[in-house]
C-alpha cells in the first residue's frame, strides 16, 4: 500500500509542476484540512482548499520542487520548494499527510522568509474574493 499512498503524493507533486489546478484537486480528500502559513485558521473541505491552490498558481512565479522527504510508512510527504511572488524570493514547504486511500486529508504550508510570508499574505488577499467564489461555485 506504500507504493500506492506514494503515487498519490507523486501526483501531486507533477499536477503542481505542471500547473494543472484539476489534476491537483483530484489528489485531495473530501474531507482535507488546508494550514495556510498566513492565516491562523485553517481551511476545510475540498472546495476552498481547491480554490486556495488555484490563486497559488496564480501568484507563484518560477515555482519549483528541490526536494522531497517521505515517511517510512508512506502517508507523509514533505515537499521543498523555491519560488518567488514578483521580485520577492520565497522558500517554503508542502507538508502532506495521506488518508488511507492515499488522498491528501491534511495540507500545512510554511514559507520564509518574513518578506516571503508578507508577500504572500498580500498578493493571496488580494486574490481572496475570486478564491471564495471559485470555492461557492463547486459543487459538495
Amino acid at each position: 500500500m506504500t507504493g500506492h499512498r506514494g503515487d498519490h503524493a507523486t501526483a501531486f507533486r507533477g499536477a503542481v509542476e505542471a500547473a494543472d489546478p484539476e489534476a491537483m484537486a483530484a489528489a485531495l480528500a473530501d474531507n482535507v484540512v488546508f494550514h495556510s502559513p498566513v492565516a491562523f485558521k485553517p481551511y476545510e473541505g475540498k472546495p476552498i482548499v481547491a480554490a486556495i491552490l488555484r490563486g497559488v498558481l496564480r501568484v507563484f512565479e518560477d515555482f519549483r520542487y528541490v526536494r522531497e522527504l517521505q515517511s517510512p510508512d508512506g502517508r507523509d510527504h514533505a515537499l521543498v520548494f523555491q519560488t518567488r511572488i514578483g521580485d520577492v524570493a520565497v522558500e517554503g514547504c508542502d507538508f502532506l499527510r495521506l488518508d488511507a486511500d492515499g488522498l491528501i486529508d491534511d495540507f500545512t504550508v510554511m514559507v520564509r522568509p518574513l518578506s516571503a510570508a508578507q508577500a504572500l499574505a498580500a498578493a493571496m488577499a488580494a486574490q481572496f474574493e475570486q478564491i471564495k467564489r471559485e470555492a461557492a461555485a463547486t459543487p459538495p
